[in-house]
C-alpha cells in the first residue's frame, strides 16, 4: 500500500487532527454557551448598570433603572421581557464560540506542542502554559470579535425597549449589516483592544489553568482521566478567568454597547483607556468587578460542560487527547 493510500484509510480525525479538533471544539462550546447563556446575559446587563458617563450625558441615559444584583436582574428580566428573553443574544454567542474556541483551541495545542515543545506525559512549564493560554486566547477573539459585538448589542435590547428607546435590530444578520454599514468594517472591530486584552486573561486563566491542574493531578495523584479530574480542572479555571478577565470585560461591555454616531464614532469613551479612566473615577475600582457573580457562576459551569462535552466527544470521535 502506497503513503497516500495509507493516509487515505485512515480515520478522518487521525487525516485532518486539527479540523477535527476545531470542529469538535466548537460543537462543546455552543453547548455550554446555551446551558449557561442566562448567566452571560444577567452578567452583561449589571456591567452597564450606574454607568457614570451615562448619567453625566442626560440625553443618553434615558429613563433610571433601579439597581438590581445578580438574582434582581435575571428575575427582572424573566418577569418584564419573558423567559426566553434570556436567551436573546444566544445566536450570535455561538457564532462567536464556533469562531472564537475552534481557533483558540487549535491555536493553543499548536503552540504548546509545535513551538513551546511540551513532551507527551511530561510536566509543562508554567510560564510556557501562560504564554500559549494567552497568544491563543488574543488570536482567537479578534477573528471573533464582530460576533462578540453583535451579542452585547443585542443583549442589551430588551433594556432599550423598557426604557421606551427604539430597537436597532430586527435580527442577528440586520444587525452586522446595519454595523456594517454604518461604521465600515473597523466598525465590526469596535471594541477589540479591550476584546482581545480580556480573552488573553481569560485564556491566561481558563487554558492555563485547565491544562495545568489536570496534568498536575495525573502525574501527582491517584486520579485518573475521567469526569473527576475534568470538573476539579475546570472548577479552578473557571474561578481563576473570572478574577483575570472580569475588569477588561466590563471595559469590552459598555464600549460595545456605547450610542454611536453617524460615523460609527462612540459617544461616551474615546478608547477602552477612557473608558477604564471614567468607570473608576466615576464608580469606584470595584466597579471593574460588576457582574463577577454571575461571570464566575457562569466560568465554571460552562468550562466543565465544555470540557466534558469535549472529552465525550473525542473519545468518541478518537481524537487524541488534548
Amino acid at each position: 500500500m502506497s503513503p497516500a493510500e495509507e493516509e487515505r484509510s485512515l480515520p478522518l480525525p487521525e487525516r485532518w487532527p486539527r479540523a477535527s479538533k476545531f470542529a469538535l471544539s466548537a460543537c462543546a462550546a455552543a453547548v455550554a454557551e446555551l446551558v449557561t447563556f442566562p448567566l452571560d446575559l444577567t452578567k452583561t446587563r449589571l456591567q452597564i448598570q450606574g454607568e457614570a458617563a451615562v448619567r453625566r450625558d442626560g440625553a443618553a441615559a434615558g429613563p433610571a433603572v433601579p439597581h438590581r444584583g445578580m438574582l434582581r436582574t435575571a428575575a427582572g428580566i424573566a418577569q418584564e421581557e419573558g423567559v426566553w428573553k434570556l436567551w436573546q443574544g444566544a445566536t450570535p454567542a455561538v457564532y462567536r464560540h464556533i469562531v472564537y474556541t475552534g481557533v483558540r483551541m487549535v491555536t493553543y495545542e499548536h503552540l504548546r506542542d509545535s513551538v513551546l515543545g511540551r513532551a507527551e506525559g511530561e510536566s509543562f512549564p508554567l510560564w510556557k502554559s501562560v504564554v500559549g493560554g494567552m497568544s491563543a486566547g488574543a488570536i482567537g477573539q479578534f477573528f471573533a470579535s464582530p460576533t462578540d459585538l453583535v451579542k452585547v448589542q443585542m443583549q442589551m435590547e430588551g433594556k432599550r425597549k423598557l426604557e421606551g428607546k427604539p430597537l436597532r435590530f430586527r435580527g442577528v444578520h440586520h444587525a452586522f449589516l446595519k454595523i456594517l454599514s454604518e461604521g465600515g468594517v473597523r466598525g465590526l472591530w469596535a471594541g477589540w483592544v479591550p476584546n482581545v486584552q480580556r480573552a488573553a486573561l481569560v485564556n491566561m486563566g481558563d487554558l492555563t489553568t485547565y491544562d495545568s491542574v489536570k496534568h498536575f493531578l495525573l502525574l501527582n495523584t491517584t486520579l485518573v482521566d475521567n469526569s473527576v479530574t475534568h470538573s476539579v480542572s475546570s472548577a479552578c479555571s473557571g474561578l481563576v478567568a473570572a478574577v483575570l478577565g472580569t475588569p477588561a470585560d466590563v471595559v469590552k461591555t459598555r464600549i460595545m454597547n456605547q450610542p454611536r454616531d453617524k460615523q460609527g464614532r462612540g459617544l461616551l469613551y474615546k478608547s477602552s483607556m477612557d473608558c477604564l479612566i471614567q468607570t473608576v473615577q466615576g464608580e469606584g475600582f470595584m466597579s471593574l468587578y460588576k457582574g463577577f457573580t454571575p461571570t464566575w457562576m457562569r466560568m465554571a459551569p460552562w468550562s466543565l460542560v465544555f470540557w466534558l462535552t469535549y472529552e465525550q466527544i473525542r473519545r468518541l470521535c478518537g481524537v487524541t487527547s488534548f
